[in-house]
């Protein structure tokens, strides 16, 4: 699957059966669903898992508290738009 089919699947609901929970955190966030994505990642207790947790947090604007999720996931502090890290780590989980 790439960027694209997984933006399609956009359409779907609930979200496809098979999705890592980070996938799915992330198919909730472009719902708008912040606090689906937040329960959901909590329980994937990875780097992947904690990447995207500092990626909510940093939407969220908490600052210090993403801050605390990317040095958890070993990734840097990211200052690029969100919009630009959510296709980021969608593209590096989808392979």
């Amino acid at each position: 699957m790439d960027l694209q089919a997984f933006r399609r699947l956009f359409k779907s609901t609930p979200p496809p059966a098979g999705l890592s929970l980070a996938l799915e955190a992330l198919w909730y966030d472009a719902r708008g669903k912040w606090n689906k994505a937040h329960e959901l990642v909590q329980a994937q207790d990875d780097g992947i898992g904690a990447w995207v947790h500092a990626y909510l947090h940093r939407k969220e604007g908490d600052m210090s508290n993403a801050a605390y999720w990317y040095r958890r996931a070993g990734e840097p502090v990211a200052q690029a738009p969100l919009v630009t890290e959510w296709k980021e780590m969608v593209e590096r989980l989808l392979h």
